[in-house]
């Protein structure tokens, strides 16, 4: 169930578009905070270099975006939430929220100044469940 709504959040009001998964919030968790797999599941990130593989807070790097590498710096990331700077600009918190049985919920949290990226959320949301998915044992 995709969803798109405004939301309080630590950083006030934003624009939540979200998904919910089949899959376990440790799994989705290891997918949005290991930056190797960010050109996999964002359209918008082409390449990434990192002070760390697996993001925490105070991680810094650059991201290639359509023509241009960008720095970013980790601004929080802490149960299950991690936020982020890109060129000093507050960017998109993201969030995986466990629902239990194996169940839960991915959302990306636009500052509301930012709600042209709502389309890509959407992608990135697809691209991610269709990723999580294919990783998931077969059933026998």
């Amino acid at each position: 169930m995709t969803r798109i709504r405004t939301a309080r959040t630590p950083e006030g009001s934003r624009l939540e578009i979200s998904n919910v998964l089949s899959v376990p919030a440790a799994d989705a968790w290891d997918a949005i905070v290991d930056t190797t797999l960010w050109p996999e599941w964002s359209p918008v990130i082409f390449g990434v270099e990192s002070t760390d593989r697996r993001i925490r807070n105070g991680t810094t790097g650059r991201v290639r975006l359509p023509g241009v590498w960008v720095p970013f710096r980790i601004t929080s990331c802490a149960d299950r939430r991690w936020t982020w700077r890109v060129t000093e600009i507050p960017a998109a918190g993201h969030r995986v929220d466990d629902l239990g049985d194996d169940r839960c919920r991915i959302a990306f949290e636009l500052p509301l100044h930012q709600v042209g990226y709502a389309p890509i959320s959407l992608r990135s949301l697809e691209n991610l469940e269709a990723i999580l998915e294919d990783a998931k044992p077969a059933v026998r």
